[in-house]
């Protein structure tokens, strides 16, 4: 059998030689804000072959979805070869094992890759990962990073992060602070920058999204996906404008508790899908949105004894309609599990009949946020939920279907719905009344 070279019959391309360099020279945290076809996973599947035979250790290839990682990267055809991409970074003379329904192998040398999502990432069993290349981060929901990055931290392992910009989320954030930091690398190109596309294709891609979107959103889904613009809007978002708007009205900053008025919390109840809770004051005119926390795979007595080691004086919790059925874990609905475990004056929101009474609550979401102060440091997650929240997207009848599309986004957005729609109705009721009407730091 020939001799096989790791990387196979494979070298970066002059502009994937930094972020290559950097992971070669020993580098450990690489964000790459590359546009659409500049070889972002080839460089990845390829980094993570070279690792593999230097480490010994299990190695993550992770999709947004556990779903969609079949697709986009297991079956994945090199266009220009017309070999599987899997084959081509790991060629069948340096495997042991090839489990085609769990997309795992096996080296020879003992180390293992796997292709998972990060929307089950809790779930994952076997030895801790020493390498992840997170693809399409900007989409992926930002707790895996914050669950997996004491293991790499532990053992001393890699982490890079794959993605066009989806607006200015989690993945812009991390792309900031890695072109500031001296331990990280961070890079961003746009397609005017590596030749992968002349000008003709280009103004092709952008004719030709205009047309299947729309003027609006074509535009942005261009610069989105060929220029690395974080400033394009989200296709579909329901809530982008506005907090673009907040952002420029500085209502997202430091928002400090105001210990003269009580605190409500609005809930996303959820086991195998995240828990969100908001936390929010009414303050004379003022709407304060100065807390959120999020969890998954948690009874409610955690989120409950949470509440309780917050320094907050609560008015009152407000579950959605289904805090009054059973769970599969007690027999005793939500409400009540969460009144023996301590809280009191809980409410049950109304739940939404239709596709027509979930658009009512989205607008009622769309008014608080035109309104409201929030936390910019406490309500990060929160906040990155409500701009990644949007339209399902119907890609055969080339329009938006008549319901969100329901992703890691949608806990923290159905949860501030639930806040938005009986805020006003409860708060008023319990809130201490002001001394004095205070005039804030955001014109109210």
């Amino acid at each position: 059998m020939p001799e096989v070279t790791i990387p196979n019959n494979w070298a970066p391309r002059g502009y994937q030689c930094n972020v290559w360099d950097y992971l070669e020279n020993g580098g450990k945290r690489a964000v790459a804000a590359w546009h659409r076809r500049a070889g972002k996973d080839d460089v990845a599947l390829h980094w993570a072959a070279v690792s593999a035979f230097e480490k010994v250790g299990t190695y993550w290839h992770m999709l947004p979805e556990a779903s969609q990682a079949r697709k986009a990267i297991w079956n994945a055809v090199n266009p220009h070869t017309g070999i599987r991409r899997i084959d081509e970074a790991f060629p069948l003379a340096i495997r042991d094992t090839t489990l085609n329904n769990e997309m795992f192998i096996r080296f020879k040398n003992g180390s293992t890759w796997q292709v998972v999502g990060s929307d089950n990432f809790h779930s994952l069993v076997g030895a801790p990962p020493v390498g992840i290349v997170f693809s399409e981060w900007a989409r992926a929901n930002p707790s895996a990073w914050a669950y997996l990055r004491p293991i790499l931290a532990e053992n001393g392992g890699w982490a890079f992060f794959i993605s066009t910009f989806y607006g200015r989320n989690h993945h812009y954030d991390m792309q900031v602070n890695a072109e500031a930091w001296d331990d990280w690398f961070g890079e961003r190109l746009s397609a005017e920058n590596t030749e992968v596309f002349s000008k003709e294709q280009l103004e092709q891609e952008r004719r030709e999204l205009i047309a299947e979107h729309g003027e609006h959103d074509g535009d942005m889904l261009y610069r989105q996906e060929y220029l690395s613009d974080p400033m394009a809007s989200i296709k579909g978002s329901y809530f982008g404008a506005e907090l673009n708007a907040a952002e420029e009205d500085n209502r997202i900053t430091t928002v400090p508790y105001e210990r003269e008025s009580l605190v409500w919390t609005a809930w996303d109840l959820g086991l195998d899908d995240e828990t969100a809770i908001w936390f929010a004051q009414v303050v004379g005119r003022e709407y304060r949105i100065i807390d959120y926390v999020v969890g998954r795979n948690e009874d409610l007595t955690h989120y409950a004894a949470e509440l309780v080691g917050k320094p907050y004086a609560y008015g009152g919790v407000i579950l959605p309609h289904d805090g009054a059925a059973s769970t599969i874990l007690s027999k005793d609905n939500a409400k009540t599990q969460l009144e023996k475990a301590g809280l009191k004056n809980i409410h049950i929101a109304a739940r939404p009949q239709n596709a027509q009474a979930k658009m009512i609550q989205i607008n009622e979401a769309r008014k608080l946020i035109t309104k409201a102060a929030f936390d910019k440091e406490r309500c990060k997650y929160g906040i990155d939920a409500l701009r990644n929240y949007k339209r399902d997207w119907d890609d055969k009848k080339k329009t938006y279907k008549d319901r969100p599309e329901h992703d890691w986004a949608s806990h923290g957005a159905d949860a501030f719905r639930v806040l938005a729609c009986n805020l006003n109705k409860l708060a008023p009721i319990s809130k201490p009344q002001p001394k004095k009407r205070r005039r804030s730091a955001w014109g109210a």
